[in-house]
């Protein structure tokens, strides 16, 4: 496992719309490269379009209210697979002839693609339990191709699988609203909610969830072999079961100040806390807003170094 002290990688998105150049700033700037998100290339690449593209046997349409599962193929499906499957071109172009220790893809996660998905009545998917458990099955499939792939273009390379989650809190928390935005949706059991996070993460054997919502549910997370958080989002009431897993052996990406004065800062607060030892440093969330995302890169790297 790459995760240990003096290593760094990305969330998953960057800013602009040209993968060539976002794969050769991961590769050139991260120990930990990663396949680059680029979301403000539009709803392809964002959030939902990402982790549709990603489904294996099921099939999605964009209809105004955004994203719904249709029984048959359409063309912004297949736009949004191909999309993906050009940024994974134009990765293994800019790595050409040089073969990375380790690589990180990420996708959504099943809990949160279930709050952006529609079924084809127009209810969000969370609201029907055997429509969750078809996606898991679906993601946890669509990922192992994927890892495949990868794996294929990348023989030399250690692949990592990170699943993002933001949404997971307010499915437990039962505050995603309805597709009317009426109501919020009933929230499932604890165990359920486990079940089909193991579902999606038996896709690969070196796993990552990545939540950077507050108070981020830690004993979830750790059903993952890493956990990626955001240090500002964790409460002193999160320090035993944060404590508990990483004495487990669980990995830690934690999301730190990209100023390499404020991440050591963030560090040595969470080593006084919990006494973490061994860490990787990466952006508090996804960098796709961001003006200078490599020097934001650099300052993670400069305090990854001196730690």
């Amino acid at each position: 496992m790459p995760w240990r002290t003096g290593t760094v990688t990305g969330v998953g998105s960057l800013p602009g719309t040209d993968p060539l150049e976002a794969a050769k700033l991961v590769l050139g700037e991260l120990s930990v490269p990663h396949l680059p998100e680029l979301p403000n290339r539009g709803h392809l690449a964002d959030l939902a379009g990402r982790g549709a593209a990603l489904l294996a046997d099921l099939y999605v349409d964009v209809q105004p209210s955004g994203w719904r599962l249709t029984p048959r193929g359409s063309r912004e499906g297949r736009r949004a697979k191909d999309l993906l499957k050009r940024d994974v071109d134009a990765l293994e172009l800019a790595a050409l002839g040089s073969h990375p220790e380790h690589l990180k893809l990420q996708a959504t996660g099943p809990w949160t693609l279930a709050t952006v998905l529609e079924l084809q009545r127009g209810a969000k998917a969370l609201a029907d339990p055997g429509a969750v458990r078809d996606l898991a099955q679906s993601l946890a499939e669509g990922l192992r191709q994927h890892v495949q792939d990868v794996q294929r273009r990348f023989p030399q390379t250690t692949v990592h699988l990170q699943l993002d989650e933001p949404s997971l809190n307010g499915v437990l928390q039962a505050a995603i609203p309805t597709a009317s935005g009426f109501a919020t949706l009933r929230a499932p059991d604890r165990q359920t909610v486990r079940d089909q996070l193991r579902t999606a993460l038996a896709a690969h054997d070196s796993t990552v969830l990545h939540c950077c919502a507050a108070r981020p549910p830690i004993d979830l997370l750790a059903e993952a072999t890493a956990i990626s958080v955001d240090a500002a989002m964790l409460d002193p009431r999160d320090d035993d079961a944060l404590g508990e897993a990483l004495e487990r052996g669980t990995g830690l990406l934690l999301g730190v100040p990209t100023d390499t004065k404020a991440a050591l800062q963030t560090v040595g607060r969470m080593r006084d806390r919990v006494g973490v030892r061994d860490l990787t440093l990466t952006p508090p969330c996804g960098l796709a807003g961001s003006s200078d995302a490599r020097r934001e890169m650099q300052q993670l790297t400069k305090a990854a170094g001196e730690l």
